[in-house]
C-alpha cells in the first residue's frame, strides 16, 4: 500500500486546508524574520544616504539577508517536503 499524500485528506480525497496552513504559518514567518531583518537597512539607504557609497552599501547588505533568508528558507521547505513524504 502507498503511503498517504502530503495535503490530501486520507478519508475524503479532497484538499486538507488544516495542513496547508499548519506548513505555512511556520514558513511565513521565517519569511517575515529576513524581510523585516532587510528593512532597516533599505529605510536608511533609501532615506538616509540615497545617493552615496554608504546607501549602495546597505542596499547590498539587505539583497544578501534576502538571498540568506531565501536559501534558508528553501532548506526549510525541502527537509519539511522529505519528511512529509516520509510519513
Amino acid at each position: 500500500m502507498s503511503p498517504p499524500r502530503p495535503f490530501i485528506d486520507p478519508a475524503t480525497g479532497e484538499i486538507d486546508s488544516a495542513q496547508i496552513l499548519s506548513e505555512a504559518v511556520p514558513l511565513a514567518k521565517l519569511v517575515g524574520v529576513f524581510v523585516a531583518g532587510s528593512l532597516p537597512f533599505y529605510a536608511i539607504a533609501f532615506f538616509g544616504a540615497e545617493n552615496s557609497a554608504l546607501g549602495a552599501l546597505l542596499a547590498l547588505l539587505g539583497d544578501f539577508i534576502l538571498a540568506v533568508g531565501a536559501g534558508i528558507a528553501l532548506m526549510y521547505v525541502i527537509a519539511h517536503g522529505i519528511r512529509l513524504a516520509g510519513e
